[in-house]
């Protein structure tokens, strides 16, 4: 389940969830930390993993697709829509009250998020870093100006009754769902100046806003351990911030179910739950 290892040593193997969580609580006791999420963190709450073991194959929107292409901007919003109203549902797990608890504690200084679904905020976290973006916001892409997704909502359901019929949907990790008929879709428009509309999320091809890294790499620089939880480390931001406190050589903890790219220089890595995981150490740790 675990492996340790230190410069120049063989890693060493622990039997049991305790024993790796109790490793995890000495590396990091006395050590403020920062917190990274993915996708992982939020799958019991009912959200899907993209890459976790298991995932199933989904081909998400590239921003170069949503830009260049208005019948895939239809079958976005469509797919968004029903999507939204599902997302809203979901609350959070005890991964993410253990992060809200570690850092009402003062042992974590906050967590930086790959995700959009707002769970971190929902579960108590008060210093969200959320680096690709949250759902519950879109901007528009010609003057910039920023709408509360209920708003859009509501717009698109008086202007698309068909999409309000009760229906199963099959929810994607970034809110959206896989629908095949939109063409009659009529997607919303800025109401200011009339440009296009976008959910403030960075889609796969899009870069992270330069002002939204810089805030998790001040995140990752005022702490001296690095927790990385439900992540498989695939997005380049999540490795750029790996980066970061690899070269300070202060300790990593990667807890995610399967293999991750940082893996190799991880100080302890324990392939199990978030949700468990978490949970143990906050108990250890603010206790």
């Amino acid at each position: 389940m675990t492996s340790t290892s230190t410069a120049g040593e063989p890693a060493v193997r622990s039997a049991g969830l305790d024993e790796a969580v109790d490793a995890m609580a000495a590396i990091l006791t006395g050590r403020p930390i920062a917190i990274l999420t993915g996708a992982g963190i939020s799958t019991d709450s009912g959200i899907p993993d993209y890459r976790g073991e298991g995932s199933r194959v989904v081909n998400p929107m590239t921003i170069s697709h949503f830009l260049g292409d208005p019948t895939a901007r239809k079958r976005y919003w469509a797919g968004s829509h029903l999507g939204w109203r599902r997302f809203t549902e979901v609350r959070p797990n005890a991964g993410h009250r253990a992060v809200a608890a570690l850092e009402l504690a003062g042992v974590a200084n906050g967590v930086v998020t790959q995700n959009v679904d707002g769970l971190h905020l929902r579960a108590g976290s008060r210093r969200v870093v959320d680096i690709h973006g949250s759902s519950d916001r879109v901007r528009c892409l010609r003057c910039g100006q920023i709408f509360a997704r209920d708003g859009i909502a509501q717009r698109m359901a008086d202007a698309n009754p068909w999409l309000n019929a009760p229906e199963s949907v099959e929810l994607n990790p970034d809110g959206d769902v896989a629908i095949e008929a939109y063409g009659d879709m009529i997607v919303p428009e800025c109401t200011v100046c009339g440009g296009d509309l976008k959910p403030e999320v960075v889609f796969f091809g899009e870069f992270v806003p330069t002002e939204k890294f810089a805030e998790a790499s001040a995140l990752v620089r005022g702490a001296e351990a690095l927790v990385i939880a439900g992540s498989s480390l695939t997005v380049n931001s999540g490795i750029r911030l790996l980066d970061q406190a690899a070269k300070r050589r202060i300790p990593i903890v990667i807890v995610n179910r399967g293999t991750t790219k940082g893996d190799a220089r991880a100080t302890l890595k324990i392939d199990a739950g978030t949700s468990e995981v978490l949970g143990a150490l906050a108990e250890r740790l603010t206790s």
